[in-house]
């Protein structure tokens, strides 16, 4: 059984800067409890010859080569623009100017 109490949850919140409820230590010392219950177990079972691992499938670079395609003309891409202006997408000024 784990040793995670009331107070070692409101020790915890208190660190972390998190106002809980009553309710919520309460919910939170049984399910961090199950938490540390869990890594027990797996750790009892691992041993030296059990490659620690963080994935059950060893993950590899997935890649395609970067080959060009077709792309848009500049007409083809200000077609669905809501403004345009001198052949550019026309926003308005979100720091108070121009520049």
């Amino acid at each position: 059984m784990s040793e995670i109490t009331p107070d070692v949850v409101r020790h915890l919140a208190g660190l972390a800067r998190i106002a809980l409820t009553d309710d919520e230590v309460s919910r939170l010392t049984g399910e961090l409890g199950q938490i540390v219950d869990s890594v027990a177990k797996v750790s009892e079972v691992a041993t030296p010859d059990v490659p620690a691992t963080s994935h059950p499938v060893p993950l590899g670079m997935v890649t395609r080569p970067d080959v060009p395609g077709a792309t848009l003309t500049q007409e083809q891409a200000l077609a669905g623009a809501p403004a345009a202006a001198d052949g550019r997408f026309q926003v308005s000024a979100i720091l108070g100017e121009e520049q």
